[in-house]
């Protein structure tokens, strides 16, 4: 049996904190969007990616989460997360 895998996107200044474009969180289950967060942090130590997070809009499949507790915020194996920093003009 094959682990499932959460997706994580980050955009903007969230992508030049994190180093990268992306990362993907193998999972045996559902995690809860806090979890989601804590293991992407554990995944760039030392780096301004938690700061960045902290303002950012985040989307659970095409679903805006951000006014919800992370820790009620189901994400199920097979979707994704985007985070997206706020972004300066129109």
């Amino acid at each position: 049996m094959s682990a499932a895998s959460i997706d994580v996107h980050y955009w903007a200044s969230a992508r030049a904190a994190a180093g990268v474009a992306g990362d993907r969180l193998e999972v045996e289950g559902p995690l809860t969007l806090a979890e989601v967060v804590r293991r992407v942090l554990d995944l760039h130590p030392g780096t301004r990616l938690s700061d960045v997070l902290a303002v950012c809009s985040t989307l659970v499949g095409d679903r805006p989460v951000s006014t919800e507790d992370p820790g009620a915020v189901l994400v199920e194996p097979g979707s994704s997360v985007e985070f997206l920093p706020p972004f300066a003009g129109g």
